[in-house]
């Protein structure tokens, strides 16, 4: 994962703009919260095809990023597979650094 990303990530997570673990994000891109869903690299198959089928229906941002375990670091966690950023802004930047 790119540093700036990571840093901007974490402030994220301070400023409690991030829904992590994947029922939680299903929910939050369901209900219009999530700008932003990153995925990590290493998501099983199952997890990696459900999450992307509900952010293109409901046309929030899916980015496939690094392992498991950099995208936990970034926000202060263990491994973490799916984190979605519900800060517009935020998103923006972190999206843009990312693609």
């Amino acid at each position: 994962m790119i540093p700036k990303a990571a840093q901007l990530l974490g402030l994220a997570m301070r400023a409690r703009k991030i829904v992590t673990g994947e029922e939680l994000v299903i929910t939050a891109v369901r209900n219009g919260q999530a700008r932003l869903v990153l995925l990590a690299s290493d998501a099983s198959d199952n997890t990696a095809k459900k999450v992307k089928d509900k952010c293109s229906y409901y046309g929030v941002s899916c980015v496939t990023t690094g392992d498991r375990h950099s995208l936990g670091h970034a926000i202060g966690k263990d491994g973490r597979v799916t984190v979605a950023v519900t800060d517009g802004k935020l998103a923006e930047s972190i999206q843009r650094l990312l693609t």
